[in-house]
């Protein structure tokens, strides 16, 4: 380790924030952060318990109240002041995440970048809250309906993108006049630790946003989304953690907001660009070293053209730098852990084992370090396993279709629907397509779509609700509807 991150991680909080304070757990528990590229520790932090959690809710139950009475403009300028110091630390919160989470320190900056818009966008949107105020159609009275902020909300963040994640689900809460718990995954949890001392120096009140880390996840969730004090339940992460979220969160009818899993579809038709397909396939698929859940996970690829897609993709591919994140020109970083390179390679041997070849990588590379091999699988046949499970990795698996309607068929043939992308030349197909394809976002002729002013979201087993754009603060803020009687 340099010495330029052990003083950046000596800056980093190691306890939890509840109540406008740093503090240990109750228990003394730490966990330890790793580095994946490594394997060698970088932190020991604070592990909450269940009544930790309990007081992080208690923290923001108490200034619930004030913070909804706080004005628009306030609230407001405490985000863009939150935005400008994360532009002034984006050196040390990219080299945060390279530390803790693996990706190329290049792709680290452009987290920073994006997170950070949510900042602006929602300090932004804080003073454009309206409502409406008019005639009822009879004529016997005036409806006044107005927004009231949800209140107390928890948040459970992804590994993945351990600053855009945070920003995406405080932003807009902050912005509406809603107090927050964030539990941020044990796994890469620094950041978010960093993230929260720059809000404080940005004049955010005591007690309005808490965080606890632990890696005992739903024992320590679980009282928190049963306790009647929380109104709101933001999740980013798994489909299947996702269900077992909802259904303990049925019981109270929470209000909740679920960005789950994906299975991208990524159609190239004949009349395609194939050069701009590339690098739509290069930054759909390899970005964030494939572990994103709006990654493409299948190539569906015109039979015309896939001999040629695979090979100029292969041939890029092929060329990939792999290392630590922190080494120049490094594209792919490790994985997350074990686990995650363990399903890359059973996803890959189970495609070959039926008849896909691969065409370059497909390989475990040795410790330490968790990593793999950027990989290029083709003819890919039906029933693989690649086809229907989040990849959440370094490999690019094709298959192809004979026409639109086989293409559409194989795009839909899924129970994900966050986003899908399309490379065509053809206007007339390319509007069909929005049609068509069944997810909540897409890209045309694009690799990728997330923008802090667009709705990010998906449908079917994708998740419910939307985050980002204007839509976003709508998922923290409660319709009430008055009337008054005419004079």
């Amino acid at each position: 380790m340099t010495a330029t991150e052990q003083t950046l991680l000596s800056q980093v909080p190691t306890g939890l924030f509840i109540g406008g304070e740093w503090v240990a757990a109750e228990q003394d528990r730490t966990l330890a952060v790793v580095d994946p590229a490594t394997g060698s520790p970088l932190l020991e932090i604070a592990d909450a318990s269940p009544g930790d959690a309990l007081r992080a809710l208690d923290a923001a139950v108490a200034a619930q109240q004030e913070w909804a009475a706080t004005a628009p403009r306030r609230r407001s300028d405490i985000l863009r002041r939150a935005f400008d110091l994360v532009h002034e630390h984006a050196d040390d919160l990219a080299l945060l995440m390279t530390l803790e989470m693996g990706k190329p320190l290049a792709e680290a900056r452009g987290e920073v970048t994006y997170g950070g818009e949510f900042l602006r966008w929602f300090s932004e949107e804080a003073v454009r809250i309206s409502g409406r105020y008019g005639l009822n159609p009879e004529g016997t009275g005036r409806m006044l309906v107005s927004q009231r902020p949800v209140g107390p909300c928890l948040f459970i963040t992804p590994w993945n993108f351990p600053l855009a994640m945070v920003t995406r689900k405080i932003a807009p809460a902050l912005a509406a006049g809603c107090t927050v718990v964030v539990k941020p995954p044990a796994l890469t949890p620094l950041t978010t630790l960093y993230f929260v001392k720059l809000l404080v120096e940005a004049g955010l009140p005591a007690c309005v946003v808490n965080v606890y880390t632990t890696d005992a996840s739903s024992a320590t969730t679980a009282p928190l989304i049963t306790d009647p004090r929380l109104r709101k339940l933001s999740f980013t992460g798994s489909t299947e953690v996702g269900r077992r979220l909802l259904a303990q969160a049925a019981d109270r009818v929470l209000r909740v907001s679920m960005e789950l899993g994906g299975n991208a579809p990524f159609l190239v038709f004949d009349d395609a660009d194939l050069d701009q397909a590339v690098d739509g396939a290069m930054l759909a698929k390899f970005r964030n070293i494939g572990q994103a859940c709006t990654a493409a996970n299948r190539f569906i690829v015109h039979e015309s053209v896939a001999e040629e897609f695979a090979a100029r993709v292969a041939a890029r591919v092929a060329r990939m730098k792999v290392g630590r994140g922190t080494e120049d020109g490094v594209q792919i970083g490790p994985l997350i852990d074990g686990r995650a390179v363990a399903k890359a390679d059973e996803l890959v041997r189970d495609a070959v084992d039926r008849g896909a070849t691969v065409l370059t990588g497909g390989n475990v590379l040795p410790g330490p370090g968790t990593f793999f091999e950027p990989t290029v699988v083709a003819g890919v046949r039906s029933g693989s396993s690649i086809l229907h499970e989040e990849i959440f990795g370094p490999v690019l698996a094709i298959a192809t279709f004979a026409d639109e309607d086989e293409a559409v068929r194989l795009a839909n043939d899924t129970d994900y629907g966050l986003v899908s992308y399309a490379f065509t030349r053809d206007l007339a197909r390319g509007h069909r397509l929005i049609d068509r394809l069944e997810t909540g976002m897409m890209g045309l002729n694009v690799g990728v779509v997330s923008n802090a002013a667009a709705p990010f979201g998906g449908v079917k087993q994708s998740g419910i609700g939307r985050e980002g754009g204007p839509e976003g603060i709508h998922e923290f803020l409660s319709t009430k509807y008055t009337l008054i009687p005419a004079d």
